[in-house]
């Protein structure tokens, strides 16, 4: 019962968050859904892609249940699953995405949550593992991943929020007076030297 209980819940969030951070790319300019915002580069549709990437190893190759998706070996990994080509478009990545997700609902409704996986990337004795794991690991990606999409969005035009139907009208007045408030509390607890 608890592992039935478990899997659906787990199973439940990554699909929530697959949406929240899919979300975070509507009604950008190509440029930017693409373009670096961080001193890393770290990009929304690069962590869209790197997102895919993750979750197509984790449920396919762990379990040997390759993606149909063409991937380059995890050996051969250079951080091109984390930004966007000029010849890749959008549509094609959020479509690599959705189509990830098809392949690892299958994976996760078809095994047991105690099926065995092989993740030849983590260091022993950690390589062998289980569904459960790997279910727990690819949410914290994608948590993980989706949060930095929304402080991205936050920082392009001030939407921020895990689903559309929760977003509220920014209030530019309310928010510079709470953010003034958080600095002056930061100034006093840590006065700056003249």
């Amino acid at each position: 019962m608890i592992d039935k209980f478990a899997k659906e819940n787990l199973h439940g969030r990554l699909r929530r968050d697959r949406e929240a951070l899919l979300w975070k790319l509507d009604g950008l300019s190509e440029y930017d859904a693409r373009r670096p915002l961080t001193a890393t580069g770290t990009n929304l549709l690069g962590l869209v892609k790197h997102v895919a990437t993750v979750e197509a190893r984790y449920f396919g190759e762990v379990f040997d249940r390759p993606s149909a998706e063409p991937l380059p070996r995890w050996q051969d990994a250079d951080g091109s699953d984390q930004w966007a080509a000029e010849g890749e478009t959008r549509d094609q990545i959020v479509g690599f995405y959705r189509r990830t997700w098809e392949h690892s609902d299958a994976t996760i409704d078809e095994l047991p949550v105690d099926a065995p996986g092989h993740v030849p990337w983590w260091p022993e004795p950690y390589t062998d593992t289980n569904l459960f794991a790997v279910l727990v690991h690819v949410l914290g990606e994608t948590v993980r991943h989706t949060g930095h999409a929304d402080i991205l969005r936050e920082g392009l035009d001030g939407r921020t929020g895990l689903r559309p139907e929760h977003e509220q009208e920014i209030d530019e007045e309310a928010r510079a007076a709470y953010r003034a408030k958080i600095e002056r509390a930061a100034r006093a607890a840590a006065p700056i030297k003249a």
